[in-house]
């Protein structure tokens, strides 16, 4: 199947957000987030914590300035989804080598014809399915003569 275009200022929203937020940009942040942005953290305990845009921003305000230093770029793009003024990006990341790294979901929305987001969900990483979101079958299927 082949995979629809992508609108290019996808990929430059999402170089954007990793290294504007990555150097604690704020005013460069609010600019690439909508005003009802939201995270979704998934911890190894299975709870999801819901942090909200001004709550992540003033995180990165407060690392800014107590002088921590620029988080890590390291990123790679696995995959994009885009259905008209709304898209889905799907990113390996990895803030420091002391941090683990994590999978994002990137909730994109055109506004006004601008890309921004509106929404991240963080996942650990690694434990991808490899391939197949179902468990392993318990029983042989049926052979057509047993059928």
């Amino acid at each position: 199947m082949i995979q629809p275009e992508i609108d290019p200022e996808i990929r430059k929203l999402i170089h954007d957000v990793v290294h504007v937020g990555s150097a604690y940009d704020i005013d460069g942040m609010e600019r690439l987030y909508t005003a009802d942005q939201i995270f979704l953290v998934l911890g190894s305990d299975g709870i999801v914590t819901r942090v909200l845009r001004d709550e992540s921003i003033a995180e990165f305000r407060a690392r800014r300035e107590a002088g921590e230093p620029p988080l890590s770029t390291e990123h790679r793009v696995l995959h994009i989804e885009q259905q008209g003024d709304d898209a889905t990006a799907i990113l390996y990341r990895r803030m420091s080598p002391e941090a683990p790294a994590a999978m994002y979901e990137l909730r994109l929305r055109r506004e006004s014809g601008i890309w921004m987001v509106a929404g991240e969900t963080v996942t650990p990483w690694p434990g991808g399915v490899e391939g197949n979101f179902l468990p392993p079958r318990q029983k042989a299927a049926l052979s057509t003569d047993e059928a």
